[in-house]
């Protein structure tokens, strides 16, 4: 399914960050995210959050080049030739980046890949959900007799919520409830599978979301990116409720007891540690590993999550920090930075199209904002010493504990960097001759 963590480093070829070169041995979907341009009926999403940024940079390029190449003619300064070349080739890349974010998109980023192979380009999205199945299914039934680790991450609920003709106006919720409809049967289907090749007994299966409903994927007065109930906020906004806290489903018959409900706060960064319980092995010792594994809470051999502290980024940005006190059971929230909504009582950053994660576009909390998520989930209410005794103490215990995280903390290259984000030819994966990418192999072989 959806991959979205890159492909290419250095060259077109080399896949540095393609899912067989991270430990899986498999790979069938889309190396890049889902977007609205792929379906070319919605606005350009890719294009509302970058190309300002795009245009910005570009104006800024053209006018340092401007000023060096003035400057150099007449003598005013001494400027290397090497350095205003470099300086247009960068100004050129942001901007065929904007240009092409008024079209190219679909067709450069809306790809379909099996293992290091290009199968579509563009995608037909009025298949894609027979692909992906068909996918799922086959690899059960090759691989049905060994362990194996299926990791399905489906294209459904994210916009632009390509919906098959089956499952149109199904729901009383819209197209997105139609979306949540289709993925429930597909789920079903592959839950069919695994009963059918009798391995029902024998599978842990973990379902889940990865973040909370987009409050700002809207068409007209439609909602697509669904609701996050009493919850504050919504995807991509750092610590409130809205954006983090997604149920989960476990099914293991015959070792994992039915109906059980744990409100126990978990991570899907536990999934890493519980598959390796799972298969027999051990999490590396040199590093620090943030999961826990599921299993002792599963079984009820542990009551309550091995998190006590959870570290709630925005990007590179740690905007709050959950403190589950163990000798109260209280769960605190501490909130660093909170992005500015827009408009300001919306609960959404409707004006951006996303909320940033730093900048003019959040406000900074000192001391932080403090909530008690037991009486308070909505996160409602700030406390502070004159409505809680306590508030003191628990910011200085949270503060301690983002001081000892920190020092676990490695600096990496940042991911959403200008420099990250620009477009560069050399490496975008292309079948066919660059930039004429278009491709079927998945008709052609048929």
């Amino acid at each position: 399914g959806k991959w979205h963590m890159g492909v290419n480093c250095k060259s077109r070829r080399d896949h540095c960050h393609h899912p067989l070169n991270h430990g899986f041995d498999y790979f069938y979907g889309m190396p890049f995210t889902l977007l609205n341009e792929c379906q070319g009926t919605d606005d350009p999403e890719l294009a509302k959050s970058l190309q300002d940024t795009y245009w910005f940079y570009t104006q800024m390029i053209i006018l340092a080049v401007l000023t060096l190449l003035i400057g150099k003619l007449t003598n005013l300064f001494s400027v290397k030739w090497k350095i205003i070349i470099c300086l247009a080739i960068c100004g050129l890349l942001y901007f065929i980046s904007w240009f092409s974010s008024y079209g190219f998109t679909k067709y450069w980023n809306c790809i379909l890949m099996r293992n290091h192979d290009i199968t579509e380009q563009p995608m037909d999205l009025e298949k894609t959900t027979s692909n992906m199945l068909k996918e799922a299914v086959s690899f059960i039934e090759r691989n049905k007799h060994r362990p194996f680790l299926l990791f399905v991450s489906l294209l459904h609920v994210h916009t632009p919520l390509i919906t098959t003709e089956k499952f149109l106006g199904r729901s009383r919720h819209g197209l997105y409830g139609d979306n949540v409809e289709e993925m429930d049967w597909m789920v079903g289907m592959l839950l069919d599978v695994i009963d059918k090749e009798g391995l029902k007994n024998t599978t842990f299966i973990y379902f889940a979301s990865d973040h909370g409903g987009s409050l700002e994927a809207h068409r007209g007065s439609a909602q697509l990116g669904g609701w996050n109930g009493i919850y504050k906020g919504g995807k991509g906004m750092g610590g409130w409720e809205g954006g983090i806290r997604v149920p989960g489903i476990v099914r293991w018959p015959g070792v994992l007891p039915a109906g059980t409900v744990i409100n126990e706060l978990t991570s899907l960064m536990d999934i890493f540690p519980t598959v390796v319980h799972l298969a027999g092995g051990a999490v590396p010792q040199d590093r620090v590993i943030d999961g826990r594994t599921l299993l002792p809470l599963l079984r009820g051999t542990v009551q309550h999550s091995g998190h006590e502290f959870m570290f709630h980024y925005c990007g590179v940005f740690l905007h709050a920090v959950r403190w589950h006190q163990k000798d109260s059971g209280t769960i605190w929230k501490a909130h660093y930075a909170t992005p500015v909504f827009q408009p300001e009582a919306s609960g959404a950053c409707f004006g951006r199209g996303i909320c940033p994660c730093f900048g003019d576009g959040v406000i900074h909390h000192d001391p932080p904002l403090l909530f008690d998520l037991s009486e308070d989930p909505s996160e409602s209410n700030p406390l502070s010493a004159d409505t809680e005794p306590l508030s003191d103490t628990v910011t200085r215990r949270i503060g301690k504990a983002v001081e000892e995280h920190r020092k676990t903390l490695t600096p990496v290259p940042r991911q959403l960097s200008p420099h990250n984000n620009i477009w560069k030819p050399w490496l975008q994966p292309c079948c066919g001759t660059f930039p004429f990418c278009w491709c079927d192999e998945e008709n052609n072989k048929a």
